[in-house]
């Protein structure tokens, strides 16, 4: 069986996370993809963030007639901060042997997975499914202008090499880190949080669901 493994706050869960989890689920022939909300961000500023319990909700509501995405709450289940490489692990842990894993994850998130825990050791544990889209319009420092092939042979290993044919790169023994090109939906969570701030509205940015759950509970004022 082929599992991916989407991370991520999902603060909230909006239509380019979706768009974005389906596309890849289709292109790489996985059987299910785990939408997996952190507990505590480490590399993110807390405030803002809406409760873990909010955010799994509005995850549950806007998944539940998309049978091939399942919501995941280890890290929620988890104390402390959220860190991917755990995250890997339980799912090497608890799924069938023959199961092949992939983590997905957006561009931006990728050029800054040097400072994550253990996070060489990843790519010795599963491959990777780097997904594109644009770079905030004010990105981190650090971020501007950086080449996903010159970061690599940089943070990870000059070793990797590109295959255009295949998509991906390669190693002599890690595994490869794929380049996935999906729909350019240029929306974020900032952008959804602003809005409700402002009193506007985030129809069709959001499912109705997830709309109405935000709503209701008052999320984001």
């Amino acid at each position: 069986m082929r599992i991916g493994l989407f991370g991520g706050t999902f603060n909230p869960i909006h239509y380019g996370h979706l768009r974005a989890a389906i596309e890849v689920q289709e292109g790489f022939n996985l059987e299910k993809l785990y939408i997996i909300p952190s507990a505590l961000p480490p590399h993110k500023d807390i405030q803002g963030v809406a409760s873990a319990n909010h955010r799994i909700a509005m995850a549950r509501l806007a998944i539940e007639n998309q049978p091939n995405l399942i919501l995941s709450d280890v890290e929620v289940r988890r104390a402390g901060p959220s860190y991917t490489i755990d995250t890997v692990q339980h799912f090497k842990d608890t799924l069938d042997a023959g199961t092949k894993l992939f983590l997905i994850m957006v561009m931006d998130a990728f050029l800054e997975i040097d400072t994550w825990k253990f996070y060489k050791q990843l790519f010795q544990e599963l491959p990777m499914i780097i997904m594109t889209r644009p770079l905030p319009e004010t990105p981190p420092p650090g971020l501007e202008g950086k080449d996903m092939t010159a970061y690599i042979e940089t943070h990870i290993s000059d070793a990797y090499r590109f295959s255009e044919k295949e998509g991906c790169y390669h190693h002599e023994t890690y595994f490869p880190v794929y380049r996935c090109n999906i729909s350019m939906l240029d929306i974020s969570g900032t952008q959804i949080r602003n809005l409700i701030r402002q009193n506007k509205s985030i129809r069709f940015l959001v499912p109705e669901k997830v709309e109405k759950y935000i709503d209701e509970q008052g999320i984001y004022i």
